[in-house]
C-alpha cells in the first residue's frame, strides 16, 4: 500500500496523510478502553506506514498519551511523528481551557514523560482561552520550539482571526478543525486560510463519530459515557437521516468507484485541500479499510452527487460545536 504523504513546515519527515486519532483510545467519552488493543492498533498503525499518531492530554486525562507512549517503545518511536495538545486542564473530571504560560510549561513536562520521548513533533493549542492573550500563549510555545522540546507550532478550533494574531508570535504550521463531509463549516473560512498561508489542515472527526464508518443504523447503542448519547446527531429524528445519507452514499460509492463509504468519506477530506485526515481506532480491526482510501480521485462531478445525497436526506442538519469545553470564567 503507497500512502500520500505531505510536508509540514518544521517537520524534516513527510508526514502521512491519514492520521491516527487516539481520543478513543484514552476511554474517556468513549465507553472506556483497553490498553493491550490500544497499543496493538498504534503499532499495527505504524507497521502499516501510518506516521502521525494525533493525542491530548485531556484524552483519558493522561491516559491516551500513556498508552501512546508505551506503544513506542521497542523502536517504534522512529516510525512515528507525534502530534499532541496543549492547555486544556481537569479537575474532578470536568474540562477547562487553560493556555496560561504557566499552565503549558507545566504540561508540556508532563507530556514528554507520559509519551516518553524527548521532543514533540508537533504540538497544538487544543482550544483558545479567552483569558489569556493568544500573543502569550504563542510566545511560551515559540521558547519551547527554540528550546528543542516541540519541533513544530499548530492550533486547533482557531479562527482564521485568532491564527492571525498567534502567527505575530511564533510560526504557525497547521490547523485542526472538525471537518468531514457532514460538518463542513471551514469550508468558508479556515480552509482557504490554510490554502492561503501554507499550512496543514488535521481534520479531526473524518469519519463523523463512525457515523460514515457505516456501520451504525437507528438501533445501534451506546454505553457508559460514549460521547454520542449527546451528540445530537446521533439522537432521534436526526439520526435517521443521517443513517440514511450514509447508506445512499455508500451505494454511491460502490457503483461510481467500488470503494465503502468509508473510503469515500476520507477520500472526500483528502481532495478538498493540504489535509489529513485523523482516522480514530481502538482495535486492529478497526484499520482495515486505509488500503482502498489512495490511488483514485474525487472529481468535481463527484463532489457535486454527494452534496445533492447529503441535502436529500439530511433535512436537520447539526454541526459539532456540542463538543466545545466551556471557557474559564474570570473570579473577581
Amino acid at each position: 500500500m503507497t500512502i500520500e504523504t505531505l510536508a509540514i513546515e518544521g517537520l524534516s519527515t513527510p508526514v502521512s496523510r491519514i492520521g491516527l486519532g487516539t481520543w478513543a483510545i484514552g476511554g474517556w467519552m468513549w465507553g472506556g478502553t483497553d490498553e493491550k488493543e490500544s497499543i496493538a492498533v498504534i503499532r499495527r498503525a505504524l507497521d502499516s506506514g501510518i506516521n502521525l499518531i494525533d493525542t491530548a492530554p485531556v484524552y483519558g486525562f493522561g491516559a491516551s498519551e500513556e498508552i501512546v507512549g508505551k506503544a513506542l517503545a521497542d523502536g517504534y518511536r522512529h516510525k512515528a511523528v507525534i502530534a499532541t495538545k496543549v492547555a486544556l486542564e481537569w479537575r474532578d473530571g470536568k474540562v477547562f481551557r487553560n493556555s496560561t504560560p504557566e499552565r503549558i510549561r507545566h504540561e508540556v513536562e508532563d507530556t514528554l514523560r507520559r509519551l516518553r520521548i524527548d521532543y514533540i513533533d508537533l504540538y497544538q493549542v487544543h482550544w483558545p482561552d479567552s483569558l489569556v492573550p493568544i500573543e502569550e500563549t504563542a510566545a511560551v510555545l515559540n521558547d519551547l520550539r527554540k528550546e528543542g522540546k516541540v519541533l513544530a507550532l499548530g492550533v486547533s478550533n482557531f479562527s482564521t482571526q485568532q491564527m492571525d494574531v498567534f502567527r505575530r508570535g511564533a510560526p504557525l504550521s497547521t490547523a485542526q478543525p472538525p471537518y468531514n463531509l457532514f460538518e463542513r463549516d471551514i469550508d468558508g473560512d479556515v480552509l482557504p486560510y490554510v490554502k492561503q498561508h501554507g499550512l496543514v489542515a488535521l481534520a479531526y472527526g473524518a469519519l463523523c463519530r463512525g457515523l460514515l464508518a457505516g456501520r451504525i443504523d437507528v438501533n445501534t447503542k451506546f454505553g457508559g459515557d460514549d460521547l454520542r448519547l449527546h451528540d445530537p446527531k446521533f439522537l432521534t429524528p436526526r439520526r435517521g437521516q443521517y443513517v440514511a445519507a450514509v447508506k445512499a452514499l455508500d451505494v454511491f460509492a460502490r457503483e461510481t468507484f467500488g470503494k465503502s463509504v468509508l473510503a469515500l468519506a476520507v477520500r472526500w477530506v483528502l481532495d478538498r485541500g493540504p489535509t489529513i485526515a485523523l482516522w480514530g481506532a481502538r482495535r486492529p480491526a478497526q484499520l482495515d479499510g486505509i488500503e482502498e482510501v489512495f490511488g483514485w480521485r474525487l472529481d468535481a462531478n463527484a463532489f457535486a452527487q454527494i452534496d445533492s445525497i447529503v441535502d436529500r436526506y439530511v433535512k436537520d442538519p447539526v454541526g459539532p460545536e456540542f463538543m466545545a469545553p466551556p471557557q474559564r470564567v474570570q473570579v473577581a
